[in-house]
C-alpha cells in the first residue's frame, strides 16, 4: 500500500529546475545532448521552446515513481523502460528523476543528522563551561577563601575523571559521524590480541513501528519479516551495533589460533573454538537462544572482480541476491541510515530482510533481519559485516540469527581481489529432510565455503561476459560479439529463475503431490500477466529432490552431456540432441552456455532449440536450460535485447550429502553421494485465470517421475 512520505513536498518543482538541470549535465549519457547556445546568442523564442521541454509530473506520476522508488531506489534498464511505458514518460526522464530523488533523500537524511550532531555538540559545549566555572570558583576547604595550588587533588581528580567520560562521549558522537566527514572511526585492535571486545547487548525493550508502503512483490505488505524497522530512537543503538559488529569481524577474520584451530593435520579448514569466542567476546549480541545450534566457518579466495565493483555489489540489495542466487531467494534494503562518504560506500549503513536457501523445496529456508555496515579501513581494506537486530523486535521468535558475518575485500593488481569470508550464525535445525542432515548439520549447506565458492564461480562468469575475446565454440551458427554477451545474459536470468522458482522460501506454496519418505514430488501454480520475461498465462511448476550414490560430478557430467540427453528427458525419447553453440563462462569446462538442437523427424520436437547453462563448484552444481523458439533466438544472436524473451526454465541443482568422501560399496547419505533436485515448469493455460485440473497435475507429476527413476536407472542401477 503506497503512503506518501517526507520527500513529497520536494516535488513541486517541474523535472526542469536549475538543480535537476545539474543533475543532466553530470549524466555522460546526455552531455552531446544538453549543448545549448548562450543567452546572449539564443533568441527570445527558443528559450521559451526550450523552457517548454520540461513539465510538471501528474500526481499519479510522481505517486508511482515513489512508489518504485520505495522498492527499488536504482532501477536499470529494463525498469526504467517499464516504468516509462506505464507512465507515458520517457526512459531519461525516469532516469533522471531517480537521480534527483536519490540526491533530494542523502540531502534530507544529512540535514537530520547533522541537526542532531549540532545538540549532542551544544550540550556537550554547555557542559565543559559549566565544569570551568566549578574550576574557577574552587574554595579552600579550610579557610574558605581561593584553593592554592596542590590544595585540590581530590577535585581535581574528580574533574579529570568527569573530563575523560566527556572524552568518551565526544569519541562516540565523533564515531557516528564519521560516515558524513569521513574521519576515522575507531582505533581497530592489533589481530593478534584476545582480549575481551566492546559488547553488542541490546536492549531487550526497543521495538520498531511498521511503515508501510516500501515493499514490493519480493515481500509482500503482511511479510513476517517486514514485522517491523528502525525509527529515530533505535537508530543510535544500530549504530552502535554495527560499529561494534565490524570491531568482531575484523578479529574473526584476521586472528589464528586459539580462536580457530584446524579441523585435522591434513586439513587447511579451521573450526571455531567455542570457549576461546567466548572468552574473546564475552557478551556478543547476547547468549545463544535454547534450542539453537551455532555454526561458524571462515574461508579465503582470490577472485576477478575490481574491489570496489565488489563493494557495490554487497551494498546493492538487487544486485547482492542475484549474484548469490543459489543461496539468497529473497533480499531487500528496509531502510537506509547512512549513504556513505563522498560518493563512496565508506560508512554506508542500511537495515535490510534476506532469507536464505538451499535449492530444494524439501529444506526450509533460514530468514534474517540485519543491519549491513560497509567500512574503509586506514590500509585500504573494505569490510562489509552483517549482524542481527532480531532482539529489536518486539515479540519475535527467532529461529535464526546473525552474529558478526561478512567479509573483508583487499585490492590487488589487474583488477583482482583477495576475499576472506566468515559465517557465524545460530540456528533451529530441528526440521530438516533426512537427505539434507548431514549437508546442512555439517555447516556445508550455508557456510562461508558455498559462499565463496559461489561468489569466485559468479566473478569467473561476470569477466567472460564482459570480455572482447570470447572464444569460438559454434557450429553452423553465426553469431556477433554482442550476440555472444546477450546470450550470457539470457543465461544469467534463466538460472536466476530458476534457483528462485525451486527452493522452499515462504513466497511459494508448495503442496505434496504424492509418493512418501524420499520421493515427495511438490507442486505450486503460479500466474503471470505482466513480466515479458516469462509466458503469459498459468504456470504448473513442479520440484522433487532424491539421493544417489554417485559423487556430484559424475551426476553433473551426465547431466549436461547433450549426448545422454535422450536417456533421461521423456519428452525426446532417445533422440539425438546436437550442442551447435558453446560459449565458455569460466576456467572450469563444466562452466558454459550452450544452444541445442533436436534432430528428430517428429513434427512436435522437429529443429527445437533449447538453451542451457551449466554451472559447477566445489560446493554444488547446477544443469538448466529452456526452449526458445527460432524468432526470439534470432534476435539474441543479433545482440538483441534478452529481457524480453520469454523463458520458462526447468532443470537440476546437484549438491554433495555432506562432507565425507565418496566409498564405492557403501551406500549410505553422507558418504560422498549427490543430493539431486529436479525441478520442471510447464505452460498450462495461456490464460491466467484458468483453473488447474487433475489430468494436468496427474501428467506433471509422471513426468518428473518417469524422469527421476530413469537417473537412477543410469547412474546408479543397482540402487533400485
Amino acid at each position: 500500500m503506497y503512503q506518501p512520505n517526507m520527500f513529497e513536498n520536494l516535488h513541486h518543482h517541474p523535472l526542469g529546475t536549475p538543480e535537476n538541470n545539474l543533475d543532466m549535465l553530470r549524466d555522460e549519457d546526455h552531455d552531446s545532448n544538453m549543448e545549448a547556445p548562450s543567452g546572449d546568442d539564443q533568441d527570445p523564442n527558443q528559450r521559451r521552446n526550450k523552457k517548454k521541454r520540461y513539465h510538471r509530473h501528474t500526481q499519479h506520476q510522481i505517486q508511482e515513481l515513489e512508489a518504485f522508488f520505495k522498492e527499488c531506489p536504482h532501477p536499470d534498464d529494463k525498469q526504467r523502460k517499464d516504468l516509462g511505458r506505464r507512465l507515458s514518460l520517457e526512459p531519461l526522464q525516469v532516469k533522471f528523476w531517480f537521480q534527483n530523488k536519490r540526491t533530494q533523500m542523502k540531502a534530507q537524511h544529512e540535514r537530520y543528522d547533522n541537526t542532531q550532531l549540532r545538540n549532542e555538540n551544544e550540550k556537550l559545549r554547555a557542559e565543559n563551561m559549566r565544569l570551568k566555572e566549578v574550576l574557577a570558583n574552587v574554595a579552600c576547604p579550610n579557610c574558605g577563601g581561593p584553593a592554592a595550588i596542590g590544595e585540590t587533588s581530590f577535585d581535581e581528580q574528580q574533574l579529570r575523571v568527569e573530563n575523560t567520560r566527556l572524552r568518551e562521549e565526544i569519541d562516540r558522537l565523533s564515531g557516528i559521524a564519521a560516515k558524513y566527514v569521513g574521519r576515522p572511526m575507531l582505533t581497530y585492535p592489533d589481530a593478534s590480541s584476545h582480549g575481551p571486545s566492546r559488547s553488542l547487548d541490546l536492549p531487550m525493550s526497543a521495538s520498531f513501528n511498521p511503515q508501510q508502503g516500501m515493499v514490493g512483490e519480493t515481500f509482500g505488505a503482511n511479510d513476517h519479516l517486514l514485522q517491523s524497522m528502525a525509527g529515530p530512537t533505535e537508530k543510535p543503538v544500530i549504530i552502535e551495533l554495527a560499529i561494534a559488529a565490524m570491531e568482531e569481524l575484523i578479529r574473526m577474520a584476521q586472528v589464528g589460533e586459539p580462536l580457530w584451530v584446524p579441523v585435522s593435520d591434513e586439513s587447511s579448514q579451521v573450526t571455531l573454538n567455542e570457549e576461546e569466542y567466548q572468552r574473546s567476546f564475552p557478551r556478543g549480541i547476547g547468549p545463544k537462544p535454547m534450542g539453537l545450534k551455532s555454526e561458524a566457518s571462515r574461508e579465503s579466495t582470490v577472485v576477478i572482480m575490481n574491489h570496489l565493483a565488489l563493494v557495490e555489489v554487497l551494498m546493492d540489495a538487487n544486485q547482492w541476491s542475484n549474484l548469490f542466487c543459489g543461496i539468497v531467494s529473497r533480499a531487500m534494503t528496509l531502510e537506509v541510515l547512512s549513504t556513505g562518504v563522498a560518493g563512496s560506500y565508506n560508512g554506508a549503513m542500511q537495515v535490510m530482510v534476506a532469507e536464505y536457501q538451499v535449492p530444494s523445496p524439501l529444506t526450509a529456508t533460514r530468514e534474517n533481519y540485519f543491519v549491513r555496515y560497509c567500512k574503509q579501513l586506514d590500509d585500504g581494506t573494505w569490510v562489509v559485516v552483517d549482524v542481527s537486530l532480531d532482539n529489536l523486535r518486539s515479540s519475535s521468535v527467532v529461529r535464526c540469527r546473525r552474529r558478526p558475518s561478512g567479509c573483508l575485500i583487499q585490492e590487488l593488481p589487474d583488477g583482482y581481489s583477495n576475499v576472506t569470508w566468515v559465517e557465524h550464525v545460530e540456528v533451529d535445525n530441528g526440521h530438516i529432510h533426512d537427505i539434507y542432515k548431514v549437508l546442512v548439520n555439517s555447516g556445508l549447506a550455508f557456510g562461508a565455503k558455498r559462499w565463496v565458492a559461489s561468489l569466485e564461480r559468479q566473478c569467473e562468469r561476470l569477466a567472460n561476459a564482459m570480455a572482447n575475446n570470447l572464444p569460438t565454440g559454434e557450429v553452423g551458427v553465426m553469431m556477433t560479439l554482442e550476440g555472444r554477451k546477450s546470450m550470457l545474459k539470457l543465461a544469467q536470468r534463466m538460472v536466476l529463475s530458476y534457483c528462485c522458482g525451486v527452493g522452499a522460501s515462504s513466497a511459494h506454496t508448495w503442496t505434496t503431490l504424492s509418493g512418501t519418505g524420499l520421493d515427495d514430488v511438490r507442486i505450486m501454480t503460479r500466474k503471470n500477466v505482466d513480466d515479458p520475461g516469462r509466458p503469459t498465462g498459468l504456470v504448473l511448476s513442479a520440484a522433487t529432490s532424491f539421493w544417489l550414490p554417485v559423487p556430484p560430478r559424475q551426476s553433473f557430467n551426465y547431466l549436461r552431456d547433450e549426448n545422454t540427453r535422450g536417456e533421461w528427458d521423456p519428452l525426446l525419447n532417445s533422440v539425438l540432441v546436437q550442442e551447435i553453440v558453446h560459449i565458455p563462462s569460466g576456467r572450469d569446462p563444466g562452466n558454459c552456455v550452450s544452444l541445442l538442437r533436436v534432430n528428430s523427424a517428429n513434427s512436435i520436437h522437429h529443429n527445437m532449440i533449447m538453451l542451457q547453462e551449466s554451472l559447477t563448484d566445489s560446493t554444488g552444481s547446477y544443469v538448466v536450460y529452456a526452449p526458445i523458439d527460432v524468432a526470439s533466438l534470432n534476435v539474441i544472436l543479433s545482440g538483441g535485447d534478452p529481457d524480453y524473451v520469454a523463458l520458462l526454465p526447468s532443470g537440476f541443482a546437484i549438491l554433495p550429502d555432506g562432507p565425507g568422501r565418496y566409498e564405492s560399496g557403501v551406500l549410505e547419505v553422507g558418504t560422498g553421494g549427490s543430493i539431486i533436485t529436479t525441478g520442471l515448469q510447464i505452460l498450462f493455460d495461456s490464460a491466467p485465470t484458468a483453473k488447474l485440473s487433475l489430468g494436468s497435475v496427474t501428467t506433471v507429476n509422471t513426468l518428473i517421475k518417469c524422469t527421476t527413476e530413469r537417473i537412477k536407472c543410469a547412474l546408479a542401477p543397482n540402487n533400485l
